[in-house]
């Protein structure tokens, strides 16, 4: 893999992580719950077939696709002109400066928000599913260890638009077996559910969001914190600007995306300081596109969101490590994931295919 860290500011960027304390490394990136990692956690927490599922900030989310944009050559050459192949190391001022990403990767996103705020909208009910189909590969390896990556492997998902609160939300498909995915059970008490937000982000929710984005980074980065302060999060392990690409991220996942919300995600993306471009992504499909990225200094590991060049359709995210580390080798891949499907559909275990 190429050494994304040679350039002008490289000499300032190494003094800086001299200046930053060591942590400790982990073994995925906070928030993500790839597929492996979501099955092996349900079939811990619960006897038989039902899963309880942990709390968690977020849910994997993936974006309905853009409306054809034919900008890849014009986009391309602009990110070649102003050259935004390498990330540079995250500001410590937060999330709410404006235009804080740089001059590349804030062209790329207005573009991206642009072919989104295009696309179709659709009207979806309380009562129906949005279906995700992915494939993934995730580090199934010891914490502290190398990363071993699994096999590509799909997974189905119908989550429920209920606005809530609901404890069943919803079915996954994977490895030959339906898991029911259970929410909010805490262990020993009365069961409560989780009502429609950001750790259930339905398609009525997320059209709710203020589309300033502004605000809506504001928005994001409030209940993040609040979150946090319910799980008494460490200091040590809260940074803003991490979180919040981390939140966007997986708003991009396993929902249906309305077309201003993302639109506005997007624009809020560019506001995040550290976001850069990854000029060539490959997803876990294979399919090669441009990414949109942002290194976690402090923990090593650089993540891409995946956009096809042409059309600038969400395709996946990858994740890999940008420095050795006791997880391996600068450049080894720690996650990879790729939407294939997803749809709106009436009952669980149905499919786009079997509506129409």
């Amino acid at each position: 893999m190429n050494d994304r860290t040679s350039g002008p500011g490289r000499a300032e960027r190494e003094e800086l992580a001299r200046l930053l304390p060591v942590p400790a490394e982990r073994d995925l990136p906070p928030g993500r719950h790839l597929h492996h990692k979501d099955t092996l956690m349900r079939l811990i927490d619960q006897d038989g077939d039902r899963a309880t599922a942990r709390p968690r900030l977020l849910r994997p989310a993936v974006l309905l696709p853009a409306a054809g944009l034919a900008l890849g050559g014009v986009l391309l050459t602009t990110l070649a002109v102003t050259g935004q192949g390498s990330a540079p190391a995250p500001s410590a001022s937060g999330t709410g400066s404006r235009a804080t990403a740089p001059h590349g990767a804030a062209v790329l996103l207005d573009r991206i928000a642009l072919a989104a705020g295009r696309s179709g909208g659709r009207t979806v009910t309380g009562d129906q599913f949005v279906y995700v189909r992915t494939l993934a590969s995730g580090n199934e390896g010891e914490f502290g260890g190398p990363v071993r990556m699994t096999e590509p492997s799909e997974r189905e998902v119908w989550m429920t638009q209920k606005a809530g609160p609901v404890i069943d939300e919803g079915l996954i498909h994977q490895d030959g077996s339906y898991i029911p995915l259970v929410v909010g059970v805490p262990d020993g008490e009365t069961p409560v559910g989780y009502p429609a937000g950001l750790s259930r982000p339905t398609y009525a929710w997320l059209a709710s969001l203020p589309t300033d984005p502004d605000i809506l980074l504001r928005r994001l980065t409030t209940e993040i914190t609040r979150d946090q302060d319910s799980r008494d999060t460490p200091a040590e392990d809260r940074d803003e600007a991490r979180d919040a690409f981390d939140a966007i991220g997986e708003l991009l996942r396993e929902t249906v995306m309305p077309p201003k919300t993302a639109a506005a995600l997007y624009k809020a993306a560019a506001r995040i300081p550290g976001v850069a471009v990854d000029p060539d992504a490959v997803d876990a499909a294979g399919r090669h596109g441009i990414g949109v990225a942002r290194d976690d200094v402090r923990a090593g590991w650089r993540t891409a969101w995946i956009f096809d060049s042409t059309t600038l359709e969400y395709l996946g995210e990858r994740t890999y490590l940008i420095r050795d580390t006791s997880m391996g080798k600068k450049g080894a891949l720690i996650g990879v994931s790729a939407v294939l499907e997803r749809a709106v559909v009436d009952a669980l275990r149905e499919r786009p295919s079997t509506t129409t």
